[in-house]
């Protein structure tokens, strides 16, 4: 296992994990706060907190990674400012995490489920959605990450059938998710956030797979690129 360290704010909540190898076994030790507008002033406290319980320093990471979205554009930018100056100072490679992902697994590694639908509230009327297939703590995507209104959301074609659930902010949207729809999920959690702690364990998977790369490389995802600037004008 590597030792990883992992930072999210792409949602209300800010939360630092990180993966260590101790005294014989694996652990990750992790920070979760619901904090909006506060994650400037809480993800460094947090990380140092991490190093400082690991009695470990930047430069014995093997890598970093945060959350890259789709999120909030702010968090985003805030995870990613972060984690590429210390990644920068440590001289580490970084890993961007699917945010979506990282709910799914959330949902897949409390509560066993199998078909998880991740729904973000993307704000302007529209959600940032994925869907995937669970099994022994890997994840299947069936779709792509995309951006769109509720009312236009449908289930993965072939899997229509199957035990759906929903996790995420968007899920608060669901008298405007489409009867088919509702009638396809069980139940819906809406509030299941983003997780820098399941984001390590993803991120882990990518490093092993030789994704790490420099840290002026890795962008985060917005799926509302054109529309985000738009905005700023």
């Amino acid at each position: 296992m590597p030792t990883l360290l992992a930072l999210d704010a792409s949602s209300n909540a800010c939360s630092a994990a990180l993966m260590i190898h101790r005294e014989g076994r694996d652990e990750v030790l992790s920070r979760f706060a619901l904090t909006p507008r506060e994650h400037t002033r809480r993800l460094m406290p947090m990380v140092d907190e991490l190093l400082a319980e690991a009695d470990i320093g930047l430069h014995q990471l093997d890598a970093l990674a945060y959350g890259r979205g789709p999120g909030s554009f702010t968090g985003l930018r805030i995870a990613a400012g972060v984690a590429q100056g210390l990644a920068f100072g440590a001289d580490k490679p970084l890993l961007g995490v699917s945010t979506l992902a990282a709910l799914a697994l959330a949902a897949h590694r409390r509560y066993h489920l199998r078909y998880v639908l991740p729904a973000l509230d993307a704000r302007m009327g529209e959600l940032y959605v994925g869907a995937y297939r669970c099994h022994s703590g890997e994840l299947e995507p069936l779709t792509e990450e995309a951006v769109l209104p509720p009312e236009r959301l449908t289930l993965p074609k072939g899997y229509e059938d199957a035990d759906w659930v929903g996790v995420g902010s968007g899920w608060t949207l669901w008298d405007s998710i489409p009867v088919t729809v509702q009638a396809g999920i069980s139940q819906h959690l809406s509030e299941l956030a983003p997780a820098a702690e399941d984001m390590v364990q993803l991120a882990a998977r990518q490093f092993a797979a030789g994704e790490g790369r420099e840290a002026h490389l890795v962008q985060p995802v917005y799926l509302r690129d054109q529309v985000a600037w738009q905005k700023s004008r």
